[in-house]
Order: structure tokens, then sequence, then C-alpha cells
């Protein structure tokens, strides 16, 4: 039986906050996201949400104490580390992974408690798929497959101060940025990748953009990198569509955080934004 090529869907976008939880959720905050209560996976790492229309926003770190429970996840330089794929079967993605010769451990299963905005207590689950982990420098990606979706987008969660209704771009840069895009390329077909006039290669993915830039173009659209980039691939940006770039003007205002006013766009440089930077638009 052939297995079906997956369709590039941005699920969510991962940041990574290690020990640092409370100073990126309020951070966040400062931003103009609503976050999700405090979750704890089953697994041992902790999260807040800032959830969209179609994908949304991952703080995630570890409680004191647990840090040994997920090590692996805390290797990855702080801020952006996490590009994750919508799933609808993550068998299937497993198999496609093989036949690509891109496949890391078979899917998991894991889950976490959610009280809903109502008060009823749930949980939500997920299985996931990774690809083999030594392809994806910096950070990791991987198939989410929500068992309940119900659990993760509640419109109550949707409302945001700052406006946003999705991550429309995720950003990576690389000395090479084809050859960080073959990845993908493999994953899902050499017809995904557009090769743009200013050098980058961009993906379509749902409601997002998945674009591989160097450092020369990431710097011209998003500001400084992150102090400690060394070169090597690495995910430093997300872009925002909202439905008020005044609500976003209110918000960093309120909150303190700085912010260069563009002419179709808002920037907060990643100094600013826990070691990637946000463009808001």
């Amino acid at each position: 039986m052939s297995v079906p090529v997956p369709q590039p869907i941005l699920d969510h976008a991962v940041i990574n906050v290690a020990d640092q939880l409370d100073a990126a959720s309020e951070l966040f905050r400062r931003l103009g996201f609503q976050l999700t209560e405090r979750g704890h996976h089953s697994l041992g790492s902790s999260n807040h949400l800032a959830v969209f229309g179609e994908n949304y926003l991952e703080l995630l770190g570890y409680e004191p104490g647990k840090a040994a429970r997920r090590a692996d996840l805390w290797q990855a330089p702080l801020g952006l580390s996490g590009l994750v794929w919508k799933s609808s079967e993550a068998d299937s993605e497993y198999q496609h992974l093989q036949r690509q010769d891109l496949d890391g451990d078979p899917p998991a299963s894991f889950h976490r408690p959610v009280t809903l905005p109502d008060g009823a207590v749930t949980e939500a689950r997920f299985r996931t798929v990774r690809l083999r982990p030594s392809l994806i420098p910096n950070g990791r990606s991987f198939f989410c497959q929500h068992l309940t979706p119900e659990a993760v987008w509640q419109p109550a969660w949707q409302a945001h101060p700052n406006g946003v209704r999705n991550i429309s771009e995720f950003v990576i840069v690389a000395q090479d940025p084809a050859l960080s895009a073959q990845v993908y390329s493999h994953l899902f077909g050499s017809g995904k990748i557009i090769a743009c006039p200013e050098g980058a290669f961009v993906l379509r993915a749902g409601a997002a953009t998945v674009r591989f830039a160097s450092a020369d173009y990431a710097q011209q659209r998003f500001g400084p990198l992150p102090e400690d980039y060394d070169g090597s691939a690495r995910m430093v940006a997300l872009g925002f569509v909202t439905d008020d770039l005044t609500k976003v003007t209110t918000a960093l205002l309120a909150g303190d955080v700085s912010f260069e006013q563009q002419s179709e766009a808002i920037l907060v440089e990643s100094g600013q934004g826990f070691h990637l930077a946000l463009r808001f638009t």
C-alpha cells in the first residue's frame, strides 16, 4: 500500500526557555500574548501556549528538579528551537520518513492535564514523530498528531491583546539556505521549495511560510541575530499576522518592550524577544 506524502502545514513553533519559564511567560504576556496556564507533560517538561487560529506558539521548559527528564531538549540554544508540522496520522508520517531515510525514533505518545476556560478538567493527548535529530541543527522538527484538538484550540484562548491571528512566518538562517532547505525538500517534495529573487527559499505551510535565508537577508528583515549565533543553521525569527498593528503598539508600550516601527510592520529584535526576533504585520 502506498504511503501518502504529508502536506506542509505549520502546527506550532517551540521556543526553548529551559529553566526560565517564569521570565519567558512574563515577557510574552508583555508582548501582548494571552498565554494558557502552565501545563505539565507526562514526559516531564512544562509549557505555556499562545493559541491562534490555525497554529500556536509554545514556551517549553522545565520546573526545578526536572531538567534530567528530557535532557535532550535543553541542548538546543535558548530561543526558537522547534518546527512542528500538523499530522493526521503519526504512523503514516513515520512510514514516509522511513521511506525517505529521514526517520528518527518511532511515534511517541504523551499527554498533559488541561483546565478548560469553563473550569472543566480534561487531558490533551498527542502522538509525535520526529525527523532524525542529526538532520536538524540547533533544534527539532517533528509531526504532531492532536488526539484532542479541542483541548488546545479553545476560542477563549485565541483572543490576544496584540491582535495576533496566526504565526505567518518561521525563519531559519543558514550559510547555505538551499542546503538547509534540502531536508524539507526530501520530506514534502522538491516542488514545495520556492526560490525567491532576494536569495531566500520558502516553503508554504498553511497560514505560515517557512523561510530559509542567509544571515544578511535575515538581519535586513529581522535585525541582529541572537548573540550566540555561530554560523550553523538556526531557527531565529517568527512573523505574526495581526488584525490591527495599533493593538501591537499599544501592547508593547504597556509592556515596556522596545520595538521598531516600520512602514508596514512592527519589529521586536531578538534581544527583546527571548533570543528570537518577532515581526508583526
